[in-house]
């Protein structure tokens, strides 16, 4: 017992014992204790003095300008070419283009670019599904604000766009795809346009409103557009319904007015055919006066639903006023204003005219172009809905009639301009404006590639390109617009300012007598049944926006039982693997096989 009490008093000594010189190491170590002066070591503080040298300095810049350009959506999307590259690099690449394609006939200006070239698109439109599992997921990394308008908490602060109540959402379709890719904000669209379309978006499910589904064939909404006047401030939305009824709508107007008092008119557009096509035949007004007015070049232009007006307001005074200033108009010119749309170039040039004549396939784009002649009090501009292409073949041969005194005399056209498809003109067109043979041609383009070959021809027969100016009317996109001038049997660069004597001295020389004419009045039976295959691509892509080939055309063609043409060659074996044309794009054709008086 002895021992033991000996043994356990000698451990309790030796614990007590190391216990003492613990806490003397714990009060005396100054190693732990100088970790926070360990911290603020000169080597680890220069770090940032590092990432300050002159020569990674502009890695910062560099990526700064990349996190500014490049929208979340951009792969998906498809909408945008340029993501990711610095504006200034863009235009350098639209120049480069241009005068690849056009230099060779003449001095291409540097390209005019936008000094703010973000949310330029005062036309925006809108896809409206509702969220599938394959499609874009809540809280998927991306750019914009959620339903509620409020920014995402996801990493740096943005979360893709969430659905609204009932999964609803909005956007566009997904590139090659008709998976709808969920947007709240785009870089290049009207900022209040897209807060409309996300608001509509939020109203939907507390007024039961169902999104249609093109798979099945039910629901209601298909699509939004929003237009807005740019000067005016004017707000236009449509409604692209599936059926003409929308419960509630007086309601649904009001609440998104209390939203959105900026909003000028309400229209419901009813498309209820299974059909690729944005907006439908009928239209009803259900707040305002149906459409919204704007201004161009000091004039006023009404813009309804359907009417074509340049999405970029700022670039498109820039355009317009290099055409009018090639056109060198003195107020003795008459002018032919060819695809003229709701008249924009037409009635702003008729302010320095004699007498201007707009020709445009589309009705309602002409019915606003008389509405905006009227609005301005231009009075010596008419308008007629035809093809330009057809009109300006039956012009000319009323001209050369008129020539040979088969016919009453005609007015001799001083100026054409040109603002074709992105298909270009044809060369029926070309063929009347060379017979026409106008001192001057101002040809806008949205395609260099179809202006080159254009040129190629309209310099062949006759005329000069003196100079292209092009203009930057979509940033971040790979389009770019251009504007050429050429003269008739031009030797050298026109002097703009001796235009005036110039046209002066040719017209109190010439000896002509002036007649109004109209199509009514023309003899057209010679050109009925005939057609090119570019008029009928150009004519089915105005009317429905649906491009056909020429291999659809002969199909359709083979199947009236008509001759598909010597150019073009079918395969010999009817068995031959081809593509077969839709019965959507047959339905295309044969309304323009009935236009031309093919069938």
């Amino acid at each position: 017992m002895k021992k033991k009490m000996q043994i356990n008093k000698k451990k309790e000594e030796r614990r007590g014992t190391q216990e003492k010189m613990l806490k003397v190491e714990k009060t005396a170590r100054p190693a732990k204790a100088e970790k926070p002066i360990k911290a603020t070591r000169p080597a680890k503080a220069e770090k940032p003095i590092k990432a300050t040298r002159p020569a990674k300095a502009e890695k910062p810049i560099k990526s700064a300008e990349r996190a500014d350009a490049v929208c979340p959506y951009a792969k998906k999307c498809g909408g945008c070419d340029y993501q990711g590259m610095p504006y200034e690099k863009q235009l350098k690449e639209k120049q480069a283009y241009v005068q690849k394609q056009v230099g060779n006939f003449c001095k291409v200006l540097p390209i005019l670019g936008m000094d703010e070239p973000y949310h330029y698109r005062n036309k925006v439109h809108a896809v409206f599904d509702i969220e599938k599992k394959r499609g874009s997921r809540p809280g998927a990394r991306g750019n914009g604000k959620a339903a509620n308008g409020k920014q995402g908490n996801g990493k740096n602060g943005r979360l893709a766009a969430k659905p609204a109540p009932g999964g609803i959402i909005s956007g566009v379709y997904k590139a090659g795809t008709h998976e709808v890719i969920n947007i709240d904000a785009c870089q290049i669209e009207d900022e209040l346009s897209s807060a409309i379309i996300r608001d509509i978006r939020g109203l939907l499910h507390s007024f039961k409103i169902k999104t249609y589904d093109e798979d099945t064939g039910y629901g209601l909404l298909r699509h939004v557009l929003v237009r807005r006047g740019f000067h005016s401030g004017e707000v236009m939305v449509v409604l692209v319904l599936g059926s003409p009824v929308l419960p509630s709508k007086n309601h649904f107007v009001k609440a998104l007015r209390e939203l959105h008092p900026e909003i000028s008119t309400v229209i419901v557009n009813v498309n209820d055919k299974r059909t690729s096509m944005v907006l439908g035949d009928k239209e009803s007004v259900i707040y305002g006066k149906g459409y919204i007015e704007d201004t161009l070049c000091g004039c006023t232009f009404r813009i309804s639903p359907k009417s074509f007006y340049q999405v970029n307001p700022v670039q498109t005074e820039i355009l317009y006023g290099k055409a009018i200033a090639y056109a060198a108009l003195t107020g003795n010119e008459t002018v032919v204003d060819a695809y003229c749309g709701t008249g924009t170039i037409g009635i702003i040039a008729a302010k320095s005219a004699k007498k201007v004549i707009g020709v445009e396939l589309n009705r309602d784009a002409v019915r606003d172009a008389v509405k905006n002649a009227k609005c301005n009090n231009v009075k010596n501009i008419d308008f007629y809905n035809a093809d330009a292409g057809q009109f300006m073949v039956e012009m000319a041969e009323y001209r050369a009639d008129a020539k040979t005194g088969e016919k009453n005399g005609a007015d001799e056209v001083d100026v054409v301009f040109m603002d074709p498809p992105r298909a270009g003109s044809d060369e029926a067109f070309l063929s009347s404006v060379v017979t026409l043979a106008p001192k001057r041609v101002v040809y806008v383009s949205c395609n260099p590639e179809t202006l080159a070959r254009d040129l190629l021809y309209l310099t062949k027969h006759g005329y000069r390109a003196q100079e292209c100016q092009p203009v930057d009317m979509f940033p971040w996109t790979k389009h770019v617009e251009t504007v050429v001038l050429l003269s008739k049997g031009a030797k050298g660069p026109v002097d703009l300012c001796s235009a005036r004597t110039e046209v002066e001295r040719r017209l109190v020389d010439s000896r002509k007598v002036k007649v109004d004419f109209s199509l009514e009045n023309m003899d057209l039976s010679e050109f009925k049944g005939k057609a090119t295959y570019e008029q009928i691509k150009a004519y089915v892509l105005e009317k429905t926006g649906l491009k056909v080939s020429s291999l659809y055309i002969a199909q359709i063609k083979k199947k009236c039982g008509l001759d598909v043409g010597e150019n073009f060659n079918l395969p010999k074996s009817e068995n031959a693997r081809q593509p077969q044309c839709t019965p959507e794009k047959e339905e295309a054709i044969m309304q323009a096989f009935k236009h031309f008086g093919i069938v």
